[in-house]
């Protein structure tokens, strides 16, 4: 028998074709366990069985026959290319067809006995099997099928057992008797079908594999979970939904689990880590933030004694300071930045302790610089901005302003300890930037980063700096519980007071002229407004699918021709230069620009105050959370605000979100509805935070994520190093090495 490891590559196991390795390793699949792991997304139901002679066009059935005649051929008309063959059982034979699936007919060897399941298509006197599936199975597998087919029953280790189905189960063996009737459906790429997966992975369970439980046994029995062995069976060829359902609780409770063990223990090795001790006293905070151009809320105090709190103890704080767009998080953070900077350095040291503040963009970086500025106006001290078109000191010390001033020279004067306070992108990371005291990093809207690139940023210090992580994304409670784990969570939940509450209204199609004259009523009494499209280009004519969604620079041309003539139009989208975009961003921050087009580019940091409308066309592409976001750039001011959401499609389910946007109170409800409506799929659950389909979709559960979470911890209590548990150990490992940084 074939002896497997998870570990082993599948071009060890299986003959792939180009196309096929290309499209596996588009959908992260190239060990036998990336593979075992890559779920199905649906399960489809075998329709009733039936024989062949009794068929009818548009039935959904189950036929039980032999293969014939299978071969690779291209349509008549439209040259698509096909595999065509036969299905014969004792009453007839029927054509099977598989469109856009040439290699289909050489899988399978005439008279390979299958179980096809499909829908009967064609005409009455000239019917055929569509996309048919097909299972293989044995002669004595056959007779189960019938009507009078002996019942099996399931030998399984947790009670969960099914009357048609045996497992057999040795050390490392799965076996499985008789083929499923249901028929699970999985991501797929092209070049690799659902069909292509559920025969490897059949051949898969039918070897000698070496795997063992990564979940400890005394879990898998305190919560009724399945052993490895038989999650896997139900996860691919389940007999009922049911224990399908049972696999993907074990597995979104197993990822879940490694995630907490990862920042679990994380936040148990920081908590020893020695830090600067930030003595900032209340008369000297109390005087700066006296200076604030307005009073600070009730959510920013408690906020800011909290985080100073954390910093006076002398351990590396770890802090996720999350709020809405305009709840004043930025004010927050430059309290925190003067209290570093007004804390005296360690003994026999010169300069003053140093704060780095990280922004993913550009744009950002600059608003927060000009930010900084004003918090400091009267508490001068020099405050760097390092980017990638340049660099900038203020204050001078000839005329007090801005200074634009050599990268070289920036890096010596923050490498001595001149300049307290450096605010840039990613360059804060390069390993030509050197601190000398480097007490606080402040993140912005940077959703992993974690104690490595600290240590990136500390450099040669022995001593890691505090983070402050600051979000206004809104973050489901079990995502935040889950991901931000080794993080401590603040909230600000409360908006500066005289600030109205934005107006959100959804468009139909018959409603877009009265849309437009709102918005033009609004730019004649001086106000700005974004357009927001899903898309930079006009699609490919070929691609009639992708046709209904507007682009910028096309939906730009027909503003600036058919609606608004009289005003300035101008476009912005990530496929811009920096340089582009921050032109661009000057110009309608001068009120150069009326009115302007984007991509999402704008959801995160744009700041432009006087701009108090945005449309956002093809609302349903994009998330609760994102249209919350998108609509948060127009929340700036104490002006009356707008949003218009105006969708492509209308049905139910759009409806339902978009209107969820319209009654939220706030972004944390919204998110926790954005995760309980839309599918694990639509959540961009791998690409944004590195959590797989099953484990979004284990989110919903915020008891399965309590549980979790409670038993990392108490590993972790025991066992902080996981030298007791080696697989845990070793799987935690991985998942870190995995991590990148966004």
């Amino acid at each position: 028998m074939l002896f497997m490891r998870l570990g082993d590559q599948l071009t060890d196991h299986f003959r792939l074709i180009d196309a096929q390795k290309a499209a596996l390793r588009k959908l992260g699949v190239t060990t036998v366990r990336d593979l075992l792991y890559h779920f199905p997304s649906r399960y489809e139901q075998g329709g009733d069985e039936a024989q062949i002679a009794g068929l009818v066009s548009g039935q959904e059935a189950s036929i039980i026959g032999t293969l014939e005649k299978l071969e690779t051929k291209k349509g008549w008309k439209s040259r698509i290319p096909m595999s065509e063959g036969y299905l014969r059982d004792s009453t007839g034979r029927i054509k099977l067809r598989w469109f856009n699936q040439p290699y289909i007919a050489k899988m399978y060897a005439d008279g390979t006995l299958v179980k096809a399941v499909g829908k009967v298509s064609g005409s009455a006197d000239k019917i055929y099997l569509a996309n048919p599936q097909l299972q293989k199975i044995s002669a004595t597998e056959a007779g189960l099928f019938g009507k009078q087919g002996a019942e099996q029953k399931l030998v399984a280790e947790n009670g969960l057992v099914e009357p048609t189905q045996t497992v057999t189960r040795g050390p490392f063996l799965w076996q499985v008797s008789a083929p499923p009737d249901l028929f699970a459906v999985y991501p797929e790429s092209r070049g690799i079908t659902s069909l292509w997966f559920r025969s490897a992975i059949k051949k898969i369970l039918e070897q000698k594999i070496e795997a063992e439980d990564s979940i400890p046994a005394p879990l898998l029995k305190k919560y009724n979970l399945p052993t490895l062995h038989t999650a896997l069976v139900w996860a691919h060829q389940p007999k009922e939904l049911k224990v399908a359902e049972a696999a993907r609780k074990r597995f979104a409770f197993e990822e879940v689990f490694m995630i907490q063990l990862e920042r679990q223990r994380e936040r148990v090795l920081q908590s020893r880590e020695k830090s600067f001790s930030i003595e900032a006293t209340h008369k000297d905070i109390s005087e700066f933030m006296a200076e604030f151009p307005f009073e600070a809320t009730v959510a920013q105090k408690k906020a800011i004694d909290t985080i100073l709190g954390d910093m006076r103890a002398g351990h590396p704080m770890s802090r996720l300071l999350e709020g809405d767009v305009g709840s004043g998080k930025t004010a927050v953070a430059a309290v925190a930045a003067y209290a570093a900077v007004h804390t005296r350095p360690p003994a026999q040291s010169f300069g003053t302790l140093q704060v780095a503040y990280m922004a993913p963009t550009e744009i950002l970086a600059k608003q927060h610089f000009e930010s900084f500025i004003k918090f400091f106006e009267h508490f001068p001290i020099n405050i760097g901005l390092i980017t990638g078109s340049g660099c900038y000191k203020f204050p001078s010390k000839v005329s007090g302003g801005v200074t634009n001033i050599s990268r070289a020279q920036l890096l010596k004067w923050v490498a001595n300890g001149e300049i307290p306070v450096l605010i840039g992108t990613h360059a804060l990371i390069e390993k030509s930037v050197q601190f000398k005291h480097l007490a606080l990093v402040v993140i912005d809207e940077q959703h992993r980063f974690g104690t490595s690139q600290r240590r990136k940023l500390a450099k040669k210090d022995k001593q890691l700096p505090h983070l402050l992580s600051m979000t206004a994304t809104p973050i489901p409670r079990t995502l935040a519980l889950t991901i931000y784990g080794d993080l401590d969570l603040t909230l600000l939940d409360e908006m500066p007071p005289g600030r109205k509450k934005i107006i959100t209204e959804i468009v139909r199609p018959a409603e877009r002229a009265k849309a437009y004259e709102h918005m033009r009523g609004l730019l004649k009494e001086g106000r700005q407004a974004y357009v927001i499209c899903p898309r930079i280009d006009e699609p490919d004519p070929d691609k009639a699918f992708a046709l209904l969604a507007k682009s910028v620079k096309a939906e730009a041309k027909r503003l600036k021709k058919d609606i608004f003539p009289e005003y300035e139009i101008d476009i912005l989208h990530s496929k811009m230069t920096p340089k582009e975009k921050d032109a661009v961003m000057a110009r309608f921050s001068n009120h150069e620009i009326d009115i302007l087009v984007a991509t999402s580019v704008v959801e995160v940091g744009v700041n432009v105050p006087n701009a108090t409308m945005i449309m956002v066309e093809g609302a349903e592409r994009f998330g609760l959370s994102q249209l919350h976001q998108l609509r948060g750039r127009v929340v700036r001011s104490n002006h009356q605000a707008y949003c218009f959401v105006v969708p492509e499609s209308r049905g139910e389910s759009t409806t339902a979100r978009l209107k969820a946007l319209v009654t939220a109170k706030n972004g944390f409800e919204l998110a926790e509805q954005d995760l309980l409506q839309r599918g694990p799929g639509e959540l961009a659950g791998r690409k944004q935070w590195g959590i797989s389909d099953i484990g979004m979709e284990a989110l919903k559960n915020l008891k399965l994520v309590e549980a979790a979470r409670t038993e990392a911890l108490e590993l972790i209590k025991k066992d902080e190093t996981l030298s007791r548990h080696p697989l845990l150990a070793e799987m935690v490992s991985s998942r870190a090495a995995q991590a990148h940084f966004e």
